[in-house]
């Protein structure tokens, strides 16, 4: 351990994490690299356009459908902001911030 308390790092976490994300960044730069190489059809386009979503929800799917009141409260809110915005990021925010105050409150 680097110190004592409640913020303290280990090294091998550390390590892990930053390893984890230079595999991340090392394979979307390569999918980048290879997707401007190829001719890329409208149907793989299409596909590759509703790819971030559908990863969201194979992720978060699982938590709702075992989840409580909070968590189907935090989705409606996600779902009001995304109606509202068309923003997954702020969607996604809004979400995290209300499941929060959902789990406080309830």
């Amino acid at each position: 351990m680097m110190s004592e308390g409640p913020l303290a790092l280990d090294p091998l976490v550390v390590g892990v994490v930053l390893a984890m994300a230079i595999v991340t960044a090392l394979t979307k730069i390569g999918g980048f690299w290879l997707l401007s190489r190829l001719e890329v059809s409208d149907r793989v386009e299409a596909g590759l356009s509703v790819l971030p979503g559908a990863i969201v929800i194979a992720i978060l799917g699982p938590e709702l459908a075992t989840g409580g009141p909070a968590e189907w409260g935090a989705a409606g809110v996600v779902l009001a902001i995304m109606w509202r915005t068309e923003n997954i990021l702020l969607s996604l925010c809004g979400g995290i911030g209300a499941v929060v105050a959902f789990r406080a409150l309830l």
